[in-house]
């Protein structure tokens, strides 16, 4: 027996040291509304009653044995249950991270040996005031390290940015307990002062009971926690492929390189070669010059002599094809002289049924239909995607900055490094922008005499609970009320928390309730949702939010697929927004704003504006081709010789050719474009007056034979050039036609209109014009005045003389090139040409830049600029999963889940670890997974899944009513993942579910469009995960970013083995891109395919002369890529119509000088190669260059960049080249290697 003086002391040290609470049971009303005290209670732990069984198996399973002797009773464990609600619904996805949480709580509610660990420091009467928690600092870094990665996929933030009171990179072990048993947290009802150590004292013990780490399974065979919640559990994270290095040879690029070799080694062979035979002639010859007149002379490099040429059978099939055309023309050029009313109105009559279709016309503007194919692969997703989820909302945003220097530095009162906060950030100016934005949201349009107002078009994703419209706004911080942006707590001395905390809370918990600064305050915005700081501020550096230099204010509105009438109200609100903002004024905001509508309406102004400057240029060339035709041989014969009357009449030929085309496509409900309307007048005006010059002049070099009347002289030489123009006409429209086959809209659309109109103003050249051609030469004949065709001057002798112009081609400008030296000279500057062309032709850009397409003074270009300094994150972009996949399944539900058990190569998963390599990947972050929001929403622990058992229908988190009960029970099976009837009974629950303070992972606000449901809510359809995209800037970028998206997709449909695409709305425009080169090059080589199969047959299967047309033609397109790349122009739809255009334009250039060339009977080639350039350069220099580069200079003074760009720029390269390559270059290779054959020689005609 002990002494009796020890018995005091025993009891004492038993007390301590044995099972002893600290409280039990609640008692009085805490501060906090809705809060209580615990009670005071130093006693021995004491059973649990049977009715909180339930409660401690779901919360504190560790607990459940014995008699259940603890220190809480059934209220605290309810109290418990509904305080952490929150933290239950974003840490379960994680079981060790909810485990070891959980152990924190339990031990601290209901330890049965609080004693050991727990001090209470402040009592008052019965309620515990304050107590002290000894944690162990092991226990406490591996609770945080459990849960520091875990995901909160709605919002696709860490779960700690919402519990820690903080951003989740400034959370810590310490700081995130601390937080919790904070009563500025709106949730502790007293002040619990957590203290860490690990070593025990001679008082206490810190609790560190057994954790778990994230990458551990728990003994009731929950597995560890997912790669998205778990680094541990990753594998090594991914690494980007390297870029592949330029190529370069010798640190100098590959490409110039090259070309610069291969062009010197021409030169060396190719004057090499000339030396040689030059040498050889010298030795051989006496006279220098003899070779090249003297055809007899074997060794003449330019020896052609016809009578030691034995006609083969394909040459003989080939004069017999010239011989019919020759025939058949000019039998129909002296009908249509001898008939020319008929003629005439035959073709006014064909010209008006065809024009008729006018009538039908449709423009199409909608950018996706002018740049997207329907069979495109971004086309059928887009649609698919529109189907099943409803069309991409469309945009209203601004970015607004301030001119003022007025930043400021702020301190928090409870310590802490000073703040900076920029000048936008001044309350001031927040004021300012909120009386903006109030003003915005209350503006009213009208349409149809109805009022629209926002509320009636925009996206509320809450509705029918809560109409508020979507506004991702800074503001919206504060609910977008000045009241919530003046709140203040102070007293007379201190200023304890105003606007910069609340900003600084909400920036880093967007989805918080209660800011738990004195303010406690919302950071939700007032339609509900959060405003990620990414999204509501521009111009910051990392995530120094307080740094921003631009406040960006979006307000969604809604699309709408197949209804007009909604539709044209949202453009109608668009419209009154526009002009409000346009009438804007504050001096110190400056701000940019777009809608949906403005690049449509602007490209729209632009085409208007720049009428007064295509009018223009269409003059200038009208004018100058009215005066040109005509010969004038005296003064006294101005208005006789003038051609005036006859050149507007072969300017209207050329309209009703265009006419007439786009008539006959709309007729087929073809619908045109701004391309066609703005482009193919240029090309047919090339094109055909081109053929009206080398008809006239060619008859006005003409002289009548013996015997011979006008309409047989007309027929003749309608004869002899008919068929060249029949081959460049015939030539360009084959090449058009088969450049329809192109997948571009643009470009296919282009492509039909050209070859239809150039081929009908070629029959109405030989046709209506040579009728009319025929009634001038009558007139000019008979002294009758040019347009006053009534007077007449009295007959006298004039001498017919040739034109200056062809005058200058044939005595000085042909000799000149075609001498020896200066062919050597053009051989090595064009061959140079091409060296160059090619060895850039892979540094030109692909793209459009889209402020390219804006008037130089339209208000979209500075939103342009604004958004590419001052945004900090990307495109919404949607991996959608193709209905099909069994959701109900645990196969299904792993495929595309992120959370525990899912696969490794999950949808989710893959996501997410592109994310972790955005620099590469382009996306931003971790993807909404509604899958796995839906499983943590569902979880019997939660009080979100509830239902009424009376009548089946879902009961709110926030309802309170005891005949709500749990959907799962609290069961192994029920706390397992939904599956089978039990997934689908549930799950439309969930997507009509409001989040609230109770239930933070309702998906009505997130996933209500992410699910697409079988009727009857029977099945899952298609579904979609939403992530973003990294800022994209310039093209380069989106094409990247559509090209890195695609790849990840299309891993993905190869692990799940289910389809899956990645879409985002800027998709149809950017994915040309991804095939532009294949797409050019195809339509190119379909053309110069088509120009040289057409050109060799039309000259009489004269193979050769295919070839080289064909080939001047190509070195003209890749002479076409080098400008571009000097000039900076982009490779796109626009610059590949024109590059379409340019080759049948070259076909002008071309072809009219190698006939000649062909039927020429000269006695060598250079010879032959001089007549064909004097009599056809000088047609072909005034019919296209002068005609067009008049008209060309005018594009310049164009507001439109586009217009500046790729019209002016590309047009006058067009022409400059196309007159290089025709009339100097080609002349010169024929002289060298033209065909030995003369066409004439069989068919006995001669051309002039």
């Amino acid at each position: 027996m002990l002494p009796p003086v020890f018995g005091p002391l025993l009891n004492i040290l038993t007390i301590k040291y044995s099972q002893h609470c600290v409280w039990y049971g609640e008692c009085g009303e805490s501060k906090l509304p809705g809060k209580k005290y615990n009670c005071y209670y130093p006693g021995p732990p004491i059973p649990l009653k049977p009715e909180g069984y339930q409660l401690l198996t779901e919360l504190c399973p560790a607990y459940d044995y014995g008699n259940k002797s603890l220190c809480c009773d059934v209220d605290q464990l309810r109290t418990l249950k509904d305080s952490l609600q929150l933290p239950l619904q974003f840490l379960s996805r994680c079981p060790a991270c909810f485990f070891n949480f959980m152990t924190l709580f339990c031990e601290l509610t209901c330890s049965p040996h609080q004693s050991q660990f727990m001090n209470v420091t402040k009592v008052n009467g019965s309620d515990v005031l304050e107590v002290q928690y000894y944690i162990g600092q092991t226990f406490s870094n591996a609770m945080y390290n459990a849960c520091k990665d875990v995901q909160t996929p709605s919002s696709n933030q860490k779960a700690l940015s919402v519990l820690c009171g903080k951003d989740a990179k400034d959370c810590n072990a310490t700081n995130w307990i601390q937080y919790m048993f904070s009563t500025d947290n709106g949730q502790t009802p007293f002040p619990i002062d957590p203290v860490f150590n690990d070593s025990a004292s001679s008082d206490y013990t810190p609790m560190n009971n057994q954790t778990y780490g994230c990458n551990e399974g728990l003994d009731d065979g929950s597995g560890p926690c997912s790669c998205q919640d778990c680094t541990q559990s990753c594998g090594p994270k991914p690494v980007p492929p390297p870029l592949p290095p330029p190529w370069t040879i010798l640190g100098i690029d590959a490409m110039v390189l090259i070309m610069w070799l291969s062009y010197m080694a021409f030169l060396l062979i190719f004057l090499g070669l000339l030396l040689g035979v030059w040498c050889y002639r010298k030795r051989t010859i006496t006279s220098e010059y003899g070779p090249i007149l003297d055809s007899n002379n074997p060794l003449s490099l330019n020896s052609d002599n016809p009578d030691q040429v034995n006609a083969s059978c394909c040459e003989m099939l080939g004069e017999r094809f010239e011989s019919v055309l020759r025939t058949f023309f000019s039998s129909w050029g002296s009908f249509c002289v001898r008939h020319p009313f008929l003629v005439i109105l035959s073709c006014l009559a064909l010209v008006a049924v065809s024009a008729g279709g006018l009538c039908y016309m449709r423009i199409t503007t909608d950018p996706v239909e002018l740049w997207s194919s329907p069979s495109s692969q971004a086309r059928q997703e887009k649609d698919y995607f529109d189907k099943h989820f409803g069309p991409f909302y469309r945009t209203v945003q601004l970015i607004v900055t301030t001119p003022l220097n007025c930043s400021t530095t702020w301190v928090p009162f409870n310590g802490g490094a000073a703040v900076p906060f920029s000048a936008v950030l001044n309350k001031d100016i927040l004021h300012q922008v909120l009386d903006l934005q109030l003003k915005i949201e209350g503006l009213v349009a009208t349409h149809e005499d109805q009022n629209v107002t926002l509320k009636d078009i925009c996206l509320a994703p809450l509705a029918p609970y809560n109409d508020n419209c979507t506004v991702f706004s800074v503001l919206n911080y504060f609910q977008n009320s000045h009241t919530v942006l003046d709140h203040t707590v102070a007293d007379e001395f201190y200023l304890y928390a105003d606007y910069h905390d609340h900003f600084l809370y909400c920036v880093s918990a967007p989805a918080t309730l209660n800011d738990t600064t004195r303010l406690h305050d919302s950071c939700l915005g007032t339609f509900g949702g959060p405003i990620f700081p990414w999204l509501a501020l521009g111009g910051y550096d990392d995530t120094n939010y307080n740094n921003a230099t631009a406040l960006v204010i979006t307000l969604p509105l809604n699309n709408y697929l197949n209804d007009t009438v909604r539709l044209d109200k949202a453009r109608a609100w668009e419209k009154e927004f526009i002009a409000f903002m346009k009438n804007f004024s504050n001096p110190n905001l400056t701000v940019a704003f777009t809608a949906e509508r403005s690049i449509e309406d602007e490209i729209d102004r632009e085409s208007n504006s720049d009428i007064s400057t295509v009018v223009l240029s269409y003059a200038i060339m009208f004018i100058y081709i009215s005066l040109a035709l005509g010969h004038i041989h005296s003064f006294r014969r101005l208005m006789v010789d003038s051609k005036i009357s006859l050149g507007i009449a072969g300017i209207l030929i050329v309209l009703s050719s265009v006419a007439s085309s786009l008539g006959i496509f709309s007729y087929a409900g073809v619908p045109l474009t701004l391309i066609v309307i703005e482009v193919i007048p240029f090309l047919v005006l090339a094109v055909g007056v081109d053929n009206i010059f080398i008809i006239v002049q060619t008859y006005q070099r003409d002289e009548r034979l013996a015997q011979e009347e006008l309409h047989q002289q007309i027929g003749r030489i309608l004869g002899d050039i008919a068929p060249s123009l029949f081959l460049s006409s015939f030539s360009e429209t084959v090449a058009f036609f088969l450049g329809a086959l192109s997948n571009m809209p643009a470009v296919r659309t282009f492509s039909m209109f050209a070859g239809l109109a150039v081929f009908i103003d070629f029959l109405l050249q030989i046709s209506c014009f040579v009728s009319l051609l025929g009634l001038d030469a009558k007139r000019q004949e008979g002294n009758r005045l040019d347009i006053l065709c009534c007077a007449a001057l009295p007959e006298g002798q004039e001498t017919k003389t040739d034109s200056l112009l062809f005058l200058f081609f044939k005595k000085v400008f042909a000799p000149f090139i075609l001498t020896e030296w200066v062919r050597v000279i053009i051989v090595a500057v064009f061959v140079g040409m091409l060296s160059f062309s090619i060895a850039v032709v892979n540094k030109v850009e692909i793209g459009l830049d889209q402020k390219l397409s804006m008037p130089d003074d339209s208000y979209v270009l500075e939103y342009f600029k604004n958004m590419s300094e001052y945004l900090h994150t990307g495109a919404p972009v949607y991996f959608v999963v193709e209905e099909g996949l069994n959701y109900s399944s645990p196969e299904g539900q792993n495929a595309v889940c992120g959370g525990v058990g899912c696969n490794n190569n999950s949808l989710v998963q893959q996501v997410y670890s592109a994310s972790l390599i955005s620099n590469y990947s382009t996306i931003a972050s971790t993807p909404s997974s509604w899958l796995d929001d839906y499983f943590d929403w569902v979880k019997p622990q939660s009080t979100c899944c509830r239902y009424y058992n009376n009548t089946g229908t879902f009961c709110n988190a926030s309802v309170v009513n005891s005949s709500c009960v749990s959907c799962r029970p609290m069961t192994p099976s029920g706390k397992q993942r939904p599956e089978g009837e039990d997934f689908m009974r549930f799950l439309p629950m969930f997507l009509s579910d409001n989040p609230n303070f109770k239930c933070g992972k309702g998906g009505h606000a997130a996933y209500a469009t992410a699910v697409d449901l079988y009727p009857n809510n029977t099945g899952v359809g298609a579904t979609y995960f939403m992530t973003y995209h990294t800022i994209l800037k310039e093209s380069p970028d989106y094409i990247e970013a559509l090209k890195m998206a695609r790849i990840l997709a299309d891993n993905i449909t190869q692990s799940i083995d289910h389809k899956v695409f990645a879409y985002s709305v800027f998709y149809v425009f950017y994915e040309q891109y991804l095939t532009i080169v294949h797409d050019t090059a195809l339509n190119l080589c379909v053309s110069l395919a088509a120009i040289f199969v057409v050109t060799t047959v039309l000259l009489g299967f004269e193979l050769w002369a295919g070839v080289l047309v064909s080939c001047t033609i190509a070195m003209i397109l890749v002479n076409m890529f080098g400008v571009m790349w000097l000039w900076g122009i982009s490779l796109n739809a626009v610059s590949l119509v024109n590059l379409v255009m340019s080759c049948g334009i070259s076909v002008e250039f071309c072809s009219h000088i190698v006939r000649a060339f062909t039927v020429s009977v000269k006695k060598n080639r250079v010879e032959r190669a001089e007549e064909a350039l004097a009599h056809m350069g000088s047609s072909v220099f005034s019919g296209i260059t002068l005609t067009k580069f008049g008209g060309i200079l005018i594009l310049a003074l164009s507001k439109s960049q586009i217009f500046q760009v790729f019209y002016f720029r590309m047009y006058l390269a067009i022409v400059l080249l196309g007159a290089a390559h025709g009339l100097i270059f080609l002349p010169v290779l024929l002289s060298y290697i033209g065909h030995t054959k003369i066409l004439a020689v069989y068919t006995n005609f001669n051309m002039f």
